[in-house]
Formats: C-alpha cells, sequence, structure tokens
C-alpha cells in the first residue's frame, strides 16, 4: 500500500510538472499575466486560521507567491498519491477514463477551495479561462495516471 502511494506521489509530481509548462506556454504565448488566486487562497485561509501571512508588501508578497505556488504542488502529489493508493487497491480504469478521473479531481481540488472561500467564481469565468484551466488540467490527468500505470510492479 505505502510502495503505492509513493509511486502515486512521484507520478502526481510529473504531472503537476506537465501542468505548470502548459500553464506557462499559454502564458508566454498570450502574454497573460500569472494568476493571482493561489497567493489569494493562502492568504484568506491564513487569515482565517488566525495567521495571517505577515511582512511589510513586498515581504508578503513573495511569500504568499511560495506558499501559492507550494499549494499547488502539495495538491499535485497528494492528489497523485491518492490516486496511488487506489490503484494499489484495485482501481484501474482505462488510461483515457482513468486521465480524465485523475485532472478532474485536481481541478476541484485546486478550485474547490478558491471557490468555496469566494477567492473566485468559476460561474464568472470565460470561455478561455475555463480553456486556461481545463487544458493543463488535463495534461495532469494524463501525464499522472499514464506514469502511475507505466509504475505498476510487474
Amino acid at each position: 500500500m505505502f510502495s503505492g502511494i509513493l509511486r502515486g506521489a512521484a507520478a502526481g509530481a510529473a504531472g503537476t510538472t506537465a501542468l505548470d509548462a502548459v500553464t506557462y506556454a499559454d502564458m508566454a504565448g498570450r502574454a497573460r499575466p500569472a494568476s493571482q488566486t493561489p497567493q489569494r487562497t493562502v492568504a484568506t485561509i491564513a487569515r482565517r486560521v488566525g495567521h495571517p501571512i505577515e511582512g511589510d508588501c513586498d515581504t508578503r508578497a513573495n511569500r504568499l507567491t511560495g506558499l501559492g505556488a507550494l499549494s499547488g504542488i502539495v495538491t499535485g502529489v497528494g492528489v497523485g498519491a491518492a490516486f496511488g493508493l487506489l490503484r494499489g487497491i484495485g482501481l484501474r480504469p482505462p488510461i483515457w477514463a482513468g486521465s480524465l478521473l485523475v485532472g478532474a479531481t485536481a481541478m476541484i481540488a485546486a478550485n474547490g477551495p478558491m471557490a468555496g472561500l469566494r477567492v473566485s467564481d468559476p460561474r464568472t469565468w470565460s470561455t478561455t479561462d475555463w480553456v486556461a484551466d481545463i487544458v493543463p488540467h488535463i495534461a495532469y490527468g494524463f501525464t499522472t495516471y499514464t506514469a502511475l500505470a507505466t509504475m505498476d510492479p510487474k
């Protein structure tokens, strides 16, 4: 069981790299800025639990940028680890279905807190916003699930 979780975490790290690469390619291609929602989500959570992020304006912004990026890594590795566990106990859909399931789970894990905390409202997103979110998560799902399936013990 533990080895399945570790394989899943490694697959999730690979998927996170794929998601980031697709996101950064989109940013470069469309010359769009990075999303501020991860930083705003971290700031909102920290404030609500009674530990606001401190520092002068630049220091606080730098901390939030780092924490926002780390939260994405934790989500990606965590979703991968969860699917490593599930695969170890028998959940083995075909690559196309597993990829979509993993990608959708990661998208919900990333966007759910933002929506729940009212940092972002997906109901107001444009088609371009949705595509910019869905495509990287498809890359994450495919990379994560394919890596996980490839690492199965023979």
